[in-house]
């Protein structure tokens, strides 16, 4: 059996909680065949949310990043007055209630990457933004390994209110082209893939001659701005060429 890294790429755009649907996506791509990706929001707006969580971390060959709806989560589980903002934007309370029964889910919640270097030197990310950034000091040798570290460290201790407003920014990459181009040098990357923000394409959007790509098709049937003739391959698909 081929390494993980030696395995073809499938990014998983936004789920909120429609587990039904990703099953149904998944099926013609196999653990053993893909190393699959999920850029994060796998909670909210549907019933599974939870459910969805267990299913990526028990995946083989399988990398989940952090949402900003994972962090909002969190930071309801540790703060209750939160509870009603997370649950203004889509939170399900049966699903907060289940994560508070498992540590050892919020554990590894705690422990994602918000950003992931593939081999081909794409950067994979949940939002388009370039808010990552600001979790940071400039100029530093490895900017997404210091990410990384700096999103753990604040989810273990009560920096969520920063790191909600780093992975909640639109997709400005989208539209601003020199943001884009800069955010690929500050972390030596050739193009960046996101989710955060629906798209209205039948497929992965692709913007600025494939620099950036949006995996956010609009997927769950739960989220107030699903469209019924949306696929599921505008949101799960392999990683372009």
């Amino acid at each position: 059996m081929p390494a993980a890294d030696d395995l073809p790429v499938l990014i998983v755009g936004d789920v909120h909680g429609d587990l039904e649907r990703l099953f149904a996506a998944l099926k013609p791509y196999p653990s053993d065949r893909w190393r699959t990706v999920f850029l994060g929001d796998l909670v909210d707006y549907g019933p599974f949310g939870v459910g969805a969580l267990r299913y990526a971390r028990d995946r083989a060959n399988s990398v989940v990043l952090l949402g900003n709806h994972e962090v909002a989560m969190l930071w309801a589980l540790r703060d209750a007055q939160r509870i009603g903002f997370w649950m203004g934007m889509g939170g399900q309370r049966h699903d907060l209630d289940e994560l508070a029964r498992d540590a050892l889910l919020q554990e590894w919640l705690r422990q994602r990457p918000a950003l992931l270097k593939l081999h081909d030197n794409t950067l994979v990310q949940h939002c388009g933004n370039d808010g990552y950034g600001t979790l940071v000091e400039s100029l530093i040798p490895d900017p997404i390994a210091a990410i990384n570290t700096r999103v753990q460290e604040l989810l273990s201790n009560h920096g969520e209110p920063e790191l909600w407003e780093a992975l909640s920014g639109s997709n400005i990459f989208t539209t601003q082209p020199e943001r884009l181009d800069r955010w690929l040098e500050v972390t030596s990357s050739s193009r960046v893939v996101f989710g955060h923000n629906p798209h209205r394409s039948a497929r992965p959007e692709v913007y600025h001659g494939g620099k950036a790509i949006n995996f956010d098709g609009g997927f769950s049937r739960h989220h107030r701005l699903f469209r019924r003739l949306s696929p599921p391959g505008a949101t799960v698909a392999p990683l372009p060429d």
